[in-house]
């Protein structure tokens, strides 16, 4: 009954859009003038979920007689794509170049400490340097200054995969002015994240160093140190203050591969290269064929996803005259005719100048690891944010993030960074759970997200079959 029902009041809604009428699209020259623009977050090599989507609910904006003059979509593009081949980044977020040089030696020290006079008391009873692997590695020793510390390395999740104890009793072995103990050998893989940490009972029997005075060893590339500053405040749930109270020592795992790996770069950079001018000329042929991209001037990488979204705005303010903005990415459905319906019946959403209207997340944790490790929000939960799936923000809002867009900080992602940055100026929040945060289906959504392009079709196919993209019975 309610599929019917949602049938019946789809074909409602068209008759009365045919009766009122909207505004026509400008002449030449002049801004597009719409009442939603719908802006989709999208990868340069996402060709087939842009078509998807063309061909789903956008084909339907283009083909009514009425909506076309109602909303305008766009995708949203990253002008640049990143020249390092995925093999050779430090992870599948960035474009920051694996910069692995060398083979170390068969066994390698973090540091080594050549005088006694480098080493000072510690101002608190607990150290920590934390470190990423880049390639696969085996720590062998831990290390300390002093001998009543503790030593241990610690992994994403805050287990600890290695520990060492020094005592008078039971020091280590001594080289230069530092103690080593052997501990329990496993193979770290890449993208692990750990954290050494040194502890004493009190901040005097733990010994630092100059952080300025002695050179870290990252064995050619395999290790990426966080770097530590003097006067650098901890990060959000670490272990200790960033500092040394001694060091570590590893062996690179797989030496053949990674000599290999070295070898093969100058080919996949030759490669990468070629692959990057055709994705440039499918890009400019997509766009002379559908005129739907926007290119927004940054490299396409996942960590500037929010200076593409603020980009984004800067652009939409200067070419569209709009009153709403929906955001959502190229996997999403969005059920465009539920949400026009929506702006029209709901007051608070059709007046309200300072409008977010999105099913909000509250209280969501940081992560300090992952592909969502936040660094620079200190806080240990966000601001409410919307999810991604698809929200809408006034005119005003799009405004003043557009103007701010060159001091507004990204941070990890660009929902939570909308939450962050709209927490300054406290929109009027409009809760609404049909714009849903998982992949789900209810007759009445307003958008679901994380589909395939085959998915997105099936969705859409029942939608125009029955008015229900869960299925028709």
């Amino acid at each position: 009954m309610r599929r019917v029902a949602v049938a019946v009041f789809s074909l409602v809604l068209a008759a009365l859009v045919q009766l009122i009428g909207w505004t026509h699209r400008p002449t030449e020259g002049k801004k597009a003038s719409v009442e939603l623009l719908i802006g989709v977050l999208s990868a340069r090599h996402h060709h087939d979920q842009r078509q998807a989507i063309r061909d789903t609910w956008m084909g339907n904006i283009r083909q009514h007689p009425l909506f076309h003059k109602r909303v305008l979509v766009k995708f949203i593009v990253g002008q640049r794509g990143c020249l390092v081949p995925e093999e050779d980044r430090e992870d599948q977020y960035s474009c920051s170049l694996l910069n692995l040089s060398t083979v170390p030696a068969q066994e390698v020290q973090l540091l080594g400490v050549s005088g006694h006079s480098l080493l000072i008391p510690s101002d608190v009873s607990k150290l920590s340097l934390h470190f990423t692997v880049m390639h696969p590695l085996v720590i062998t020793q831990l290390a300390v200054f002093s001998n009543t510390a503790q030593g241990l390395v610690r992994g994403n999740v805050t287990e600890a995969v290695a520990s060492a104890e020094f005592s008078a009793v039971s020091p280590g072995t001594r080289v230069g002015w530092m103690l080593y103990k052997p501990v329990e050998q496993f193979i770290l893989p890449k993208g692990f994240e750990g954290t050494l940490v040194w502890e004493a009972q009190d901040s005097s029997e733990l010994k630092t160093v100059n952080i300025s005075a002695v050179k870290l060893n990252n064995g050619g590339g395999v290790l990426k140190l966080r770097p530590i500053e003097e006067g650098t405040l901890p990060y959000r749930n670490a272990l200790g203050y960033p500092g040394l109270a001694g060091g570590f020592s590893f062996k690179v795992y797989h030496v053949e591969s990674l000599v290999e790996h070295i070898h093969g770069r100058p080919a996949r950079l030759r490669r990468r290269s070629a692959q990057l001018k055709q994705e440039d000329e499918a890009l400019e042929l997509e766009n002379q064929t559908h005129g739907d991209l926007v290119f927004v001037d940054l490299l396409d990488t996942y960590r500037n996803i929010p200076s593409k979204l603020l980009k984004f705005y800067n652009w939409s303010i200067s070419n569209v005259e709009f009153d709403l903005l929906l955001k959502t990415d190229d996997d999403c459905f969005i059920d465009v005719d539920a949400v026009l319906l929506k702006m029209e019946s709901t007051q608070r959403i059709a007046h309200t100048r300072g409008l977010w209207w999105g099913n909000f997340r509250q209280n969501w944790a940081v992560d300090s690891v992952g592909k969502w490790q936040e660094l620079n929000y200190a806080s240990s939960v966000y601001p409410a944010f919307a999810c991604g799936s698809g929200y809408v923000v006034s005119r005003a809002l799009v405004q003043w993030l557009g103007t701010n867009a060159q001091i507004l900080k990204p941070y990890q992602g660009e929902d939570v960074s909308m939450g962050i940055w709209m927490a300054a100026i406290a929109p009027r929040k409009y809760q609404d759970p049909g714009w849903l945060c998982e992949k789900e289906c209810f007759s009445d959504m307003l958008s679901s997200p994380q589909y395939s392009p085959e998915e997105l079709r099936s969705l859409w196919d029942n939608k125009s079959r029955c008015g229900d993209p869960c299925g028709c019975s």
